[in-house]
């Protein structure tokens, strides 16, 4: 691995918060994001910028800051993924606290001395706070905003929490970028990214293991950091890494299976398949059709396999969930047909996909030597009925 750091500040005072911005090929939206950063009114802060091998202007960019404020470190490397930049600066941060901002996001100019002020007065291990996810009009700029509720039942905000006392807030929305976390716990733990080459969602470990070591937390009802959706470069856009997530999940369950982790694993096993089967069913919905069946049937093997391991615990889903994810472990080809084909996608395509498998069932040979196969066409053609 190479990497180039900028030249060392001496005699630095530890900072208050060292902010991570791992950058790959961004240059449309960085401005706005390191704008937001460098413009805090926390003005204790260190800027940590990984470039991973951007074959865009975002370089030059970060040059560019990082010449006018001293408290820019810009570490330039070859392209090894989210989770090895990510590593590199944790390793290189020296703040008392850690924050996280995706170079196409940005943020409040008030969020860290708010979360720091609050974590310091509690004595938290991390905060976090309500979010946005926002989209902005290429025609008039406009910016449409969806305000996200980090705990969708409102019933344990702005209270310090130990996790394992309350493992159910692990169902809370997952991202590792709307807080704050403490350097000391971080590194006591040694909580890293998965580094698996080639790989997305490597957030996911790391969401995890500062939840399950963490001991004192608390989540605000405000609501700071901007997520932006519309970058078409984003992962969340990316239909062919199929895999990703899972690889993610047995990456978390390695850490549970760790000697020492025993308890944790008894703890957080059940939220743990709860928390896996979203991003199951996320990642149908954003894979190209192609993948889905198979994906289907693989994931279906996975919860079958935890299920006779008695790791699955359908108390904690919703009836309509639990409903799912019976069908998915006892007839995958079912939740294919009746979930997974048409996850995705808007109405005219939802109608597109539905005509192309009725097509391929007039075209199967089950169908020309006229087995009792009727039903499956007709259904079809009722769907396609009810969607137009």
């Amino acid at each position: 691995m190479q990497c180039e750091f900028s030249e060392e500040k001496k005699g630095k005072i530890m900072p208050k918060v060292s902010i991570i911005i791992p950058t790959y090929n961004v240059e449309n939206y960085l401005r706005e994001c390191m704008e937001s950063v460098v413009r805090q009114t926390l003005h204790d802060i260190e800027i940590i910028c990984i470039n991973d091998g951007s074959t865009d202007n975002s370089l030059a960019i970060l040059k560019e800051y990082a010449e006018k404020d001293e408290r820019v470190i810009l570490i330039d490397k070859m392209n090894e993924g989210y989770g090895v930049g990510m590593n590199i600066g944790l390793d290189k941060a020296t703040g008392e606290y850690i924050g996280i901002v995706e170079p196409d996001d940005f943020v409040p100019l008030s969020m860290y001395e708010d979360l720091y002020n609050v974590a310091k007065q509690n004595d938290l291990d991390f905060v976090k706070a309500d979010f946005y996810r926002f989209t902005r009009s290429e025609k008039t700029g406009d910016m449409h905003l969806t305000y996200n509720h980090l705990d969708s039942e409102g019933m344990d905000y702005n209270q310090v929490i130990d996790p394992f006392e309350k493992p159910y807030i692990t169902k809370f929305i997952m991202n590792t970028w709307s807080g704050i976390y403490r350097r000391q716990y971080i590194e006591e733990h040694h909580i890293r990214h998965n580094t698996t080459p080639g790989a997305s969602f490597q957030d996911n470990g790391f969401f995890w293991q500062t939840f399950i070591y963490a001991k004192r937390c608390m989540f605000l009802d405000k609501p700071y950091y901007m997520n932006r959706r519309d970058n078409p470069n984003s992962s969340v856009n990316n239909k062919e890494k199929v895999y990703c997530m899972n690889v993610e999940y047995d990456f978390v369950r390695d850490i549970f299976m760790q000697k020492g982790n025993e308890k944790l694993w008894e703890r957080f096993k059940y939220y743990y398949n709860y928390k896996r089967y979203f991003s199951y069913t996320f990642t149908i919905g954003r894979i190209s059709d192609e993948f889905k069946r198979e994906y289907v049937e693989r994931i279906s093997k996975e919860f079958k396999r935890a299920q006779d391991l008695e790791e699955l615990d359908m108390n904690v889903f919703t009836p309509r969930t639990r409903e799912r994810l019976s069908l998915l472990i006892k007839d995958p080809n079912g939740y294919y047909q009746k979930y997974a084909l048409f996850e995705g996608g808007s109405a005219a395509d939802q109608i597109k996909k539905l005509e192309r498998e009725l097509s391929d069932v007039k075209k199967s040979t089950t169908f020309k030597i006229g087995k009792a196969m009727m039903f499956v066409p007709r259904s079809i053609k009722r769907k396609i009925v009810k969607r137009k």
